[in-house]
Formats: C-alpha cells, sequence, structure tokens
C-alpha cells in the first residue's frame, strides 16, 4: 500500500499533467483530419512556436498568463494563413493526400531551421506562474502541474462542447461530411476550412504555452511531442475526438507509469507497439470519425 501511495500516485499525476496537453494537441491533429483530410505533419512545429511565441512574449515583458492568452490567437492567425496560402493550393488536386502530406513536412522542416535560425539551438525555459506544492493524501503535488489538469480539463470540454453543442461546430460538421451540399446552403465552406486549421494550430500552440515552464524549450521538441500526438490520434481513431480523449491519457499513463520499470529509451517503443496491437485488433482505431463523437 505504502509503494502504491508513494511511487505510483506521483506518476499518475505526472501522466495527467503531460495527458491533457497531449490530448489538446491530438485534438487539433484529429479536428483537421476530421475536416480537410489532412494530415498535419507540421503539428509539432506549430506546438514548439506557441512555445517559443510565449518565450519571446515573456521576454518583451509580458506576464505569463497574458502569454497564455495570446499565443493561442497569434498560432491561430499563423495557422489561417498557413491554410490559405499553402494548403488550399494543393487541396483540390486530384493527389491531395500526397501533395498535403508532402506540403507540411516540408513546411515542419523550414519552420524547425527557422526556430533555431531565430532562437538559437540551446534550451530555453520559462519558469513556472505557480510555485509552490499542494499536499493531497500524504504527498505533494506541484501546483502548476494541478492547474495544467484543471485548465486543460476544462478546455478539453469546451472544446467538444463548440464542436457538437453550437452552430459553428455543426457547420463544421456539416462541411465534414459533404462539402458541397454545405456549400450549396450558403455556408462559406473555404473560411469554415481555414478557421477549422487556424483552431487546430491553436490548440497545438496552447499546448506548447502549457508544457514550456514543465519541460525545456527548443526547436526539435515539436519532433518529438507529435510522434505522442500521432500515436494517439491513430489509436483513438482517425478524426474522433473521443478517441483522442481517452487514446490520449490512456497513453500518457501507461507512458508515465511504465517508467517505473522500464528505461525511458523503450517508452516510444511501448507506445507503437501498443498502436500496432490496436490496429491488428480494429483497423479504424477505437473509435470513429469527426461527426460520431
Amino acid at each position: 500500500m505504502d509503494w502504491l501511495h508513494f511511487v505510483l500516485a506521483p506518476q499518475v499525476i505526472n501522466g495527467l499533467s503531460i495527458g491533457v496537453a497531449v490530448v489538446l494537441m491530438a485534438l487539433g491533429l484529429t479536428i483537421i483530419f476530421g475536416l480537410l483530410d489532412v494530415i498535419n505533419m507540421a503539428h509539432g512545429e506549430f506546438y514548439a512556436i506557441g512555445a517559443y511565441v510565449a518565450v519571446a512574449l515573456i521576454a518583451a515583458g509580458l506576464p505569463f498568463w497574458w502569454a497564455l492568452l495570446l499565443t493561442p490567437l497569434i498560432m491561430a492567425v499563423i495557422g489561417y494563413a498557413t491554410e490559405r496560402g499553402l494548403i488550399q493550393r494543393v487541396f483540390h488536386s486530384g493527389d491531395r493526400h500526397t501533395l498535403t502530406l508532402l506540403l507540411t513536412f516540408g513546411l515542419s522542416i523550414v519552420l524547425e531551421d527557422l526556430l533555431k535560425l531565430i532562437f538559437g539551438a540551446n534550451p530555453l525555459r520559462i519558469d513556472a506562474p505557480i510555485e509552490g506544492a499542494t499536499e493531497m493524501l500524504g504527498l505533494f503535488f506541484p501546483n502548476y502541474r494541478l492547474f495544467v489538469m484543471g485548465f486543460g480539463a476544462v478546455l478539453i470540454a469546451a472544446v467538444w462542447v463548440l464542436v457538437f453543442r453550437t452552430s459553428i461546430g455543426a457547420m463544421v460538421r456539416a462541411a465534414a461530411f459533404d462539402r458541397h451540399m454545405t456549400a450549396s446552403l450558403g455556408v462559406p465552406v473555404n473560411v469554415v476550412y481555414a478557421g477549422t486549421f487556424a483552431f487546430g494550430v491553436a490548440l497545438a500552440g496552447l499546448a506548447g504555452v502549457l508544457l514550456a515552464p514543465i519541460y525545456s524549450v527548443f526547436p526539435t521538441m515539436g519532433t518529438d511531442f507529435v510522434l505522442i500526438a500521432f500515436s494517439v490520434v491513430i489509436i483513438g481513431g482517425m478524426g474522433s475526438i473521443k478517441g483522442a480523449v481517452i487514446a490520449g491519457l490512456a497513453l500518457t499513463q501507461i507512458q508515465s507509469i511504465s517508467s517505473l520499470w522500464i528505461s525511458p529509451v523503450w517508452s516510444d517503443p511501448l507506445l507503437f507497439g501498443i498502436m500496432v496491437f490496436v490496429l491488428m485488433w480494429r483497423p479504424q482505431g477505437l473509435f470513429g470519425r469527426l461527426g460520431h463523437g
């Protein structure tokens, strides 16, 4: 019992704090795929840009909370411009899946090099805006990690409400189901597409801000983190919001708890092994596409 209390409980809290950020990033991926049918290979770099935008805003004198508010807005503008200026140029081509995959992969390389050029290759740090720890069940848990858990849970719930309980979400799901029928009803489908891509990018940037005080900020941080997000999306089901939430929380818990017994170098192979097992059992993932929960 003491082992469960003093060893396992901290790992569970750590997994939850990282899990909600992973879910936010995976939600951006799955929403973009569910509507645009685009696998955004640059999603990890948008996550890294969000962290660097927060670093720049704080260096300019703004408090962390302003950076947390402004960064998603800045990332949404970047995402909207990316969709309008790049994705739309190849979206309507005959082989759009391959072209958008190659386009976003090339964009990821360019963005990573730009981050190195602008900020350098050395890791940067953001101080946690909430200091101290809270005692629960005889253990002390960092207050900032508890904040990330609570704030992330509220954001995940807000995304679900936006997609499934608002008129904006109804337009997004309608455009995902039948683009031409939705356009015939007067819905500006191109704006919906660009806005959805911008929203997904904003979620990735927000995840970058939330995790910046926990991890170091460095140019390749997106490459490392996006592997987990893609695993979450594939296991949960491409385009499924419910699948992204459940798979994200489950995988980060497995990764956190398994670190008690296995070396960190086996963390990614473990996740990929789970992904292969799930795909062998259910090739479409655990849940359906966007529009079915």
